[in-house]
């Protein structure tokens, strides 16, 4: 087995980019814990990344190539997760529309459920480690150097969204105010609309 370490460099620049870019994990992940705490915002991490190495074990074992060649199966999973997007987006509108906190609130139950939903009927993970990954595999053979760089791109991806979990945590109390948490809900409603329509087009 021969790895490429020449590559990481490289690597790890275009992850800090793609990891620091916000997107519906970040968002899921800051309302999820100002909302719910410490223990919710692991839980829906936990589900987002048991997501993601579904979707990078597909790529590795060769799966994802076979998946990708067929657009019928990635336009499916394209219309479910923009389905569960527009939910979550519909169900937090409609609780700030009648002023129902437990409904706008019951949106950051069930994290685990809600960080691997979110993200196994998302595409984007797949197709991106189908087109990003390789280009890193260098001299190295490419099952493991795609193991390798799977592994550190999900552990600093990891790294970055627990800081925001124990962040969000920590500064909920102080935040936990009706205007904040409205202005919170109203933008994390917008991002799941935005998101749902992305995937749609």
């Amino acid at each position: 087995m021969h790895l490429d370490f020449t590559q990481l460099p490289a690597f790890l620049i275009a992850c800090a980019v793609v990891v620091l870019t916000p997107g519906v994990d970040a968002f899921l992940l800051l309302r999820t814990s100002m909302r719910s705490g410490t223990r919710a915002g692991l839980l829906a991490l936990a589900g987002i990344h048991t997501a993601a190495l579904a979707q990078v074990a597909l790529v590795i074992s060769g799966v994802g190539v076979v998946i990708a060649r067929y657009p019928a199966v990635l336009t499916g999973l394209r219309w479910i997760g923009a389905a569960y997007l527009l939910y979550l987006a519909v169900t937090i509108t409609r609780g700030l529309l009648r002023r129902a906190p437990d409904e706008v609130a019951a949106v950051a139950t069930r994290p685990f459920r809600q960080g691997f939903l979110t993200n196994i009927t998302n595409p984007k993970m797949l197709l991106f480690s189908l087109a990003f990954l390789p280009q890193f595999i260098g001299t190295g053979d490419p099952a493991p150097q795609l193991g390798m760089l799977a592994a550190v791109f999900l552990g600093l991806a990891a790294l970055w969204e627990l800081t925001i979990v124990v962040a969000a945590a920590r500064v909920a109390g102080s935040l936990r105010r009706p205007g904040v948490t409205t202005a919170l809900d109203a933008v994390c409603a917008a991002v799941f609309l935005t998101m749902s329509i992305g995937l749609v087009l």
